[in-house]
Protein backbone atom coordinates (compact mmCIF):
# COMPACT_ATOMS: atom_id res chain seq x y z
CA UNK A 1 0.00 0.00 0.00
CA UNK A 2 1.54 3.17 -1.40
CA UNK A 3 1.58 6.73 0.79
CA UNK A 4 1.92 10.34 -0.26
CA UNK A 5 3.99 12.77 2.11
CA UNK A 6 2.09 15.49 3.15
CA UNK A 7 4.57 17.47 4.91
CA UNK A 8 7.60 16.75 7.02
CA UNK A 9 9.21 18.95 10.27
CA UNK A 10 12.03 18.53 12.14
CA UNK A 11 11.27 18.21 16.00
CA UNK A 12 13.20 17.37 19.02
CA UNK A 13 15.82 16.02 16.42
CA UNK A 14 13.28 13.69 15.16
CA UNK A 15 10.69 13.82 12.07
CA UNK A 16 7.04 14.67 12.51
CA UNK A 17 5.44 13.81 9.31
CA UNK A 18 1.96 13.78 7.82
CA UNK A 19 0.43 11.06 5.04
CA UNK A 20 -2.10 10.29 3.19
CA UNK A 21 -2.84 6.69 2.15
CA UNK A 22 -6.28 4.88 0.86
CA UNK A 23 -8.03 2.62 3.60
CA UNK A 24 -9.46 -0.63 1.94
CA UNK A 25 -10.79 -1.20 5.72
CA UNK A 26 -12.48 2.02 5.68
CA UNK A 27 -13.24 2.81 2.00
CA UNK A 28 -11.76 6.27 1.47
CA UNK A 29 -8.20 7.78 2.26
CA UNK A 30 -7.39 8.54 5.24
CA UNK A 31 -4.51 10.75 6.95
CA UNK A 32 -2.41 9.91 9.71
CA UNK A 33 0.26 11.73 11.51
CA UNK A 34 3.67 9.45 12.55
CA UNK A 35 6.34 11.52 15.10
CA UNK A 36 9.58 9.51 14.39
CA UNK A 37 12.08 9.85 17.07
CA UNK A 38 15.62 10.68 16.70
CA UNK A 39 16.51 6.86 17.31
CA UNK A 40 14.89 5.50 14.18
CA UNK A 41 17.69 7.22 12.53
CA UNK A 42 19.98 4.60 14.18
CA UNK A 43 18.87 1.53 12.89
CA UNK A 44 16.42 -0.99 14.75
CA UNK A 45 12.99 -1.25 15.06
CA UNK A 46 11.02 0.80 17.44
CA UNK A 47 8.13 0.46 19.90
CA UNK A 48 5.19 2.35 19.04
CA UNK A 49 2.53 4.71 20.64
CA UNK A 50 -0.95 5.18 18.90
CA UNK A 51 -3.12 8.21 20.00
CA UNK A 52 -6.62 8.41 19.51
CA UNK A 53 -8.13 12.12 19.52
CA UNK A 54 -11.56 13.22 20.18
CA UNK A 55 -14.88 14.48 18.97
CA UNK A 56 -14.14 16.79 16.35
CA UNK A 57 -10.45 15.99 15.91
CA UNK A 58 -8.13 15.11 13.13
CA UNK A 59 -4.38 13.82 13.47
CA UNK A 60 -3.44 17.49 13.62
CA UNK A 61 -4.67 18.69 16.95
CA UNK A 62 -2.57 16.47 19.38
CA UNK A 63 0.75 16.71 17.11
CA UNK A 64 0.40 20.34 17.38
CA UNK A 65 -0.45 21.20 21.13
CA UNK A 66 0.33 17.73 23.59
CA UNK A 67 4.03 18.92 23.76
CA UNK A 68 4.58 14.65 23.24
CA UNK A 69 7.71 14.80 20.58
CA UNK A 70 10.01 15.99 22.98
CA UNK A 71 9.46 12.83 26.10
CA UNK A 72 9.26 10.42 22.55
CA UNK A 73 12.64 11.89 21.53
CA UNK A 74 14.20 11.08 24.81
CA UNK A 75 12.39 7.45 25.25
CA UNK A 76 12.79 6.48 21.77
CA UNK A 77 8.97 6.02 21.19
CA UNK A 78 7.18 6.37 17.49
CA UNK A 79 3.79 8.38 17.90
CA UNK A 80 1.22 7.58 14.92
CA UNK A 81 -2.22 9.91 15.17
CA UNK A 82 -4.84 8.51 12.74
CA UNK A 83 -7.94 10.79 12.34
CA UNK A 84 -10.93 10.26 14.30
CA UNK A 85 -13.10 9.21 10.94
CA UNK A 86 -13.28 8.27 7.53
CA UNK A 87 -14.20 11.41 5.54
CA UNK A 88 -14.51 11.92 1.80
CA UNK A 89 -16.87 12.00 -1.12
CA UNK A 90 -19.74 9.50 -0.35
CA UNK A 91 -18.76 9.25 3.72
CA UNK A 92 -21.88 10.23 4.80
CA UNK A 93 -22.05 12.89 7.91
CA UNK A 94 -24.34 13.57 10.76
CA UNK A 95 -27.67 14.26 9.29
CA UNK A 96 -28.56 17.69 11.24
CA UNK A 97 -24.47 18.42 11.03
CA UNK A 98 -24.24 17.87 14.49
CA UNK A 99 -20.71 17.67 15.73
CA UNK A 100 -20.93 15.17 18.05
CA UNK A 101 -21.55 12.59 15.55
CA UNK A 102 -20.41 11.25 12.15
CA UNK A 103 -17.66 13.11 10.50
CA UNK A 104 -14.79 13.74 13.19
CA UNK A 105 -16.75 11.27 15.50
CA UNK A 106 -16.40 8.17 14.47
CA UNK A 107 -16.27 6.82 18.36
CA UNK A 108 -13.32 4.09 16.97
CA UNK A 109 -15.90 0.99 16.31
CA UNK A 110 -17.26 -1.09 13.72
CA UNK A 111 -20.70 0.09 12.25
CA UNK A 112 -23.46 -2.29 11.36
CA UNK A 113 -25.97 -0.47 10.68
CA UNK A 114 -26.58 1.63 7.08
CA UNK A 115 -25.70 3.96 5.82
CA UNK A 116 -22.36 4.12 8.08
CA UNK A 117 -21.41 0.59 7.93
CA UNK A 118 -19.89 0.78 4.84
CA UNK A 119 -16.98 3.12 6.09
CA UNK A 120 -17.11 3.63 9.47
CA UNK A 121 -15.15 0.90 10.93
CA UNK A 122 -12.46 2.59 12.92
CA UNK A 123 -11.76 0.30 14.96
CA UNK A 124 -10.47 -2.62 12.42
CA UNK A 125 -8.61 0.55 10.93
CA UNK A 126 -6.66 1.75 14.39
CA UNK A 127 -6.28 -2.39 15.35
CA UNK A 128 -5.37 -3.89 12.49
CA UNK A 129 -5.09 -1.80 8.97
CA UNK A 130 -3.00 1.14 10.36
CA UNK A 131 -0.54 -0.90 12.83
CA UNK A 132 0.56 -3.28 9.38
CA UNK A 133 1.16 -0.17 7.15
CA UNK A 134 2.97 1.32 9.77
CA UNK A 135 5.36 -1.64 10.32
CA UNK A 136 5.37 -1.87 6.88
CA UNK A 137 6.43 1.46 6.19
CA UNK A 138 8.68 2.54 9.07
CA UNK A 139 11.24 1.66 11.77
CA UNK A 140 8.42 0.22 13.92
CA UNK A 141 7.97 -3.21 15.95
CA UNK A 142 5.22 -4.93 16.83
CA UNK A 143 5.28 -3.77 20.79
CA UNK A 144 2.36 -1.59 20.45
CA UNK A 145 0.59 1.26 23.50
CA UNK A 146 -2.37 3.15 23.06
CA UNK A 147 -3.65 6.25 23.99
CA UNK A 148 -6.32 9.17 23.90
CA UNK A 149 -8.86 11.81 24.57
CA UNK A 150 -12.61 12.10 25.43
CA UNK A 151 -13.95 10.11 22.73
CA UNK A 152 -10.12 8.69 21.88
CA UNK A 153 -9.46 7.67 25.40
CA UNK A 154 -13.19 5.69 25.62
CA UNK A 155 -10.68 4.65 21.43
CA UNK A 156 -8.07 3.40 23.44
CA UNK A 157 -9.51 1.67 26.26
CA UNK A 158 -11.94 -0.16 24.16
CA UNK A 159 -9.22 -1.14 21.60
CA UNK A 160 -6.83 -2.68 24.36
CA UNK A 161 -9.32 -4.57 26.23
CA UNK A 162 -11.19 -6.29 23.18
CA UNK A 163 -7.60 -7.93 21.67
CA UNK A 164 -5.70 -9.11 24.40
CA UNK A 165 -2.04 -9.05 23.83
CA UNK A 166 -2.13 -6.95 20.58
CA UNK A 167 -0.90 -3.48 23.59
CA UNK A 168 1.29 -4.14 26.08
CA UNK A 169 0.23 -0.47 27.28
CA UNK A 170 -2.76 1.80 27.84
CA UNK A 171 -4.08 4.79 29.20
CA UNK A 172 -6.31 7.63 28.57
CA UNK A 173 -7.16 11.39 29.11
CA UNK A 174 -10.87 12.28 30.41
CA UNK A 175 -12.36 8.90 28.18
CA UNK A 176 -15.93 8.88 28.05
CA UNK A 177 -15.98 5.41 30.44
CA UNK A 178 -19.36 4.22 30.24
CA UNK A 179 -20.78 5.23 26.32
CA UNK A 180 -24.55 3.04 26.99
CA UNK A 181 -24.88 5.69 29.61
CA UNK A 182 -24.53 9.22 28.76
CA UNK A 183 -25.76 11.27 25.90
CA UNK A 184 -22.77 11.43 23.49
CA UNK A 185 -22.42 7.31 23.39
CA UNK A 186 -25.70 6.71 23.10
CA UNK A 187 -26.71 9.04 19.91
CA UNK A 188 -23.45 7.47 18.37
CA UNK A 189 -24.31 3.60 19.67
CA UNK A 190 -27.82 3.75 18.40
CA UNK A 191 -27.02 5.15 15.04
CA UNK A 192 -23.78 3.09 14.33
CA UNK A 193 -25.04 0.14 16.14
CA UNK A 194 -28.87 0.10 15.92
CA UNK A 195 -31.50 0.34 18.89
CA UNK A 196 -30.59 -2.90 20.50
CA UNK A 197 -28.62 -2.29 23.77
CA UNK A 198 -27.19 -5.87 24.28
CA UNK A 199 -24.63 -5.38 20.89
CA UNK A 200 -23.60 -1.73 22.53
CA UNK A 201 -22.15 -3.63 25.37
CA UNK A 202 -18.70 -4.90 23.15
CA UNK A 203 -17.95 -1.50 23.04
CA UNK A 204 -18.08 0.03 26.31
CA UNK A 205 -15.03 -0.24 28.21
CA UNK A 206 -16.78 -1.00 31.44
CA UNK A 207 -18.68 -3.91 30.30
CA UNK A 208 -15.50 -4.89 28.88
CA UNK A 209 -13.24 -4.53 31.69
CA UNK A 210 -15.75 -7.31 33.55
CA UNK A 211 -15.04 -9.60 30.92
CA UNK A 212 -11.47 -8.84 29.82
CA UNK A 213 -9.09 -11.74 29.58
CA UNK A 214 -6.41 -9.77 30.68
CA UNK A 215 -5.85 -7.59 32.60
CA UNK A 216 -3.38 -4.32 31.46
CA UNK A 217 -2.93 -1.49 34.10
CA UNK A 218 -5.27 1.31 33.37
CA UNK A 219 -3.66 4.59 33.78
CA UNK A 220 -6.41 7.39 33.65
CA UNK A 221 -6.31 11.42 34.48
CA UNK A 222 -9.62 13.29 34.49
CA UNK A 223 -9.52 17.27 35.39
CA UNK A 224 -12.06 18.26 38.08
CA UNK A 225 -13.13 21.10 36.42
CA UNK A 226 -14.16 19.47 33.20
CA UNK A 227 -17.29 21.06 31.50
CA UNK A 228 -18.33 17.07 30.80
CA UNK A 229 -17.03 15.03 33.76
CA UNK A 230 -20.84 14.41 35.28
CA UNK A 231 -23.34 13.61 32.01
CA UNK A 232 -20.59 12.45 29.60
CA UNK A 233 -17.08 10.90 30.97
CA UNK A 234 -18.30 9.11 34.57
CA UNK A 235 -15.05 8.26 35.51
CA UNK A 236 -16.70 6.76 38.66
CA UNK A 237 -18.42 4.66 36.42
CA UNK A 238 -15.07 2.73 35.10
CA UNK A 239 -13.40 2.76 38.88
CA UNK A 240 -16.62 0.90 39.78
CA UNK A 241 -16.07 -1.63 37.22
CA UNK A 242 -12.63 -2.26 37.08
CA UNK A 243 -12.31 -2.24 41.59
CA UNK A 244 -15.15 -4.93 40.62
CA UNK A 245 -13.41 -6.89 38.12
CA UNK A 246 -10.17 -6.52 40.43
CA UNK A 247 -8.63 -5.00 37.32
CA UNK A 248 -5.84 -2.27 37.89
CA UNK A 249 -6.95 0.90 37.24
CA UNK A 250 -4.70 4.37 38.71
CA UNK A 251 -7.56 7.30 38.34
CA UNK A 252 -6.28 10.28 38.85
CA UNK A 253 -8.68 13.48 39.25
CA UNK A 254 -6.73 16.49 38.82
CA UNK A 255 -7.98 19.31 40.79
CA UNK A 256 -8.47 22.38 38.70
CA UNK A 257 -7.69 20.89 35.04
CA UNK A 258 -10.26 20.70 32.52
CA UNK A 259 -11.08 18.98 28.80
CA UNK A 260 -8.81 21.05 26.76
CA UNK A 261 -5.10 20.42 25.73
CA UNK A 262 -3.87 22.58 28.22
CA UNK A 263 -4.77 19.58 30.65
CA UNK A 264 -3.22 16.98 27.92
CA UNK A 265 0.23 18.82 27.61
CA UNK A 266 0.35 19.32 31.62
CA UNK A 267 0.39 15.61 31.98
CA UNK A 268 1.71 13.93 28.87
CA UNK A 269 5.31 13.33 30.03
CA UNK A 270 3.55 10.62 33.07
CA UNK A 271 1.65 8.86 29.93
CA UNK A 272 4.57 8.38 28.01
CA UNK A 273 6.85 7.30 30.86
CA UNK A 274 4.25 4.84 31.60
CA UNK A 275 4.36 3.53 28.10
CA UNK A 276 7.88 3.39 27.82
CA UNK A 277 8.02 1.56 31.01
CA UNK A 278 5.71 -1.37 29.08
CA UNK A 279 7.29 -0.98 25.48
CA UNK A 280 10.69 -0.01 26.26
CA UNK A 281 11.37 -2.92 29.08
Amino acid sequence: MSLENLSCQKSFGGWHKRYKHHSDVLGCDMTFAVYLPPQAEQGGKLPVLYWLSGLTCTDENFMQKAGAQRMAAELGLIIVAPDTSPRGPGVPGDPDNAWDFGLGAGFYLNATQEPWAKHYRMHDYVVKELPALVEAHFPASDKRGISGHSMGGHGALVCALRNPGRYLSVSAFSPISNPMDCPWGQKAFSRYLGEERSKWREWDACVLISEAAEKLPLLVDQGDRDDFLAVQLKPEALQQAAKAANHPLELRLQPGYDHSYFFIASFIEDHLRHHGRALLG
